[in-house]
């Protein structure tokens, strides 16, 4: 069974689901990337309070790394990527070509870039931290000011709570 709750955040609601102890889905409410409950799903706010505490922490600063088990589904170059993602260190970023190129696959910077754009599980697996090769912001499920708000967090430069 898939359980899930909002959770409200300096930067709008999120919606967090999952199984009994693992974090699969973390969305925007607002976006390109919006997404709201299944049907099927079972509301149980209960089962994502270690999430939503770690999240209220992130967002105040005093959080640099989750620890969250995550499940996310997708295929296994999605996962490969999402995986590399959680190397990027807090407040630093890397390009979709540094990335590919960490993967083993310095040609697949595209497939990377429609990888990162389809992470089930933001901010955790830190999609934001991504930028293009020219060093400018390019396309966040959150939408690019939500993108450059975390990056500034992370760098100190913003307080988001």
């Amino acid at each position: 069974m898939t359980y899930f709750t909002y959770h409200q955040s300096p930067i709008g609601r999120l919606l967090l689901a999952g199984k009994e102890k693992c974090l699969e889905h973390l969305h925007f409410s607002s976006g390109s990337k919006a997404r709201g409950p299944d049907e099927c799903w079972v509301e149980a706010a209960e089962a994502f309070a270690g999430v939503a505490r770690q999240l209220a922490e992130y967002f105040a600063g005093r959080r640099r790394e989750f620890e969250v088990a995550l499940q996310p589904a997708g295929t296994p170059f999605q996962l490969a990527v999402w995986e590399e993602l959680c190397r990027i260190p807090y407040g630093e970023t890397t390009s979709y070509g540094q990335l590919a190129k960490r993967l083993g696959r310095p040609d697949a910077s595209r497939a990377v870039g429609m990888a990162n754009g389809s992470n089930p599980i933001a901010i955790i697996q830190p999609c934001h931290r991504v930028i293009g090769a020219s060093g400018k912001l390019t396309g966040f499920g959150g939408g690019l000011d939500l993108k450059q708000a975390l990056l500034e967090l992370e760098r100190g430069e913003q307080r988001l709570f």
